[in-house]
């Protein structure tokens, strides 16, 4: 219930234009009065954004008095290690490492070169067998977002 009002009230925000780029990825309450709420921007999103958005929520939690007068909120970004969960998630990735899992189980990992509506495009190397020789080559593999399971953008030191 609360979460639903939370939902509600990010989605009055991220439609004014200061915050349009916003979206939100989830809202977790915890059983000790601590609320997390997870947001990401088309273009990234920043600590004062976050803070921004925080100060909003806070406002209405408490002059409504949704939690008492003892909570945490915190409001930040998903972290790289989190998985996309939508497709605008993945433009901003363009040029980064993911590790696909799709529905059937096969793990796909390449860089992302391409992205629209439908469908994502990876660039893959891959290896097979020539007479005795061993040859690797990079190939573009192209993966629709409905046979997505999981994807992580994978950071390289």
């Amino acid at each position: 219930m609360l979460e639903e009002k939370i939902e509600l009230l990010l989605e009055e925000l991220f439609k004014t234009p200061e915050f349009s780029d916003c979206f939100l990825l989830e809202v977790k309450l915890h059983a000790n009065q601590k609320v997390e709420v997870f947001v990401d921007s088309d273009t990234g999103i920043t600590f004062e954004k976050c803070r921004l958005i925080s100060r909003h929520l806070e406002q209405h939690i408490d002059e409504n008095g949704w939690l008492g007068e003892k909570y945490t909120l915190e409001v930040s970004s998903p972290g790289v290690s989190r998985p996309l969960k939508f497709p605008r998630q993945y433009p901003k990735h363009v040029g980064r490492t993911l590790e696909i899992t799709l529905q059937q189980g096969d793990v796909k990992q390449g860089k992302l070169v391409q992205v629209d509506a439908q469908l994502l495009t990876i660039e893959e190397e891959v290896k097979r067998k020539e007479g005795k020789k061993n040859i690797r080559e990079i190939v573009q593999t192209i993966i629709p977002f409905d046979e997505i399971k999981k994807a992580v953008v994978k950071i390289s030191y």
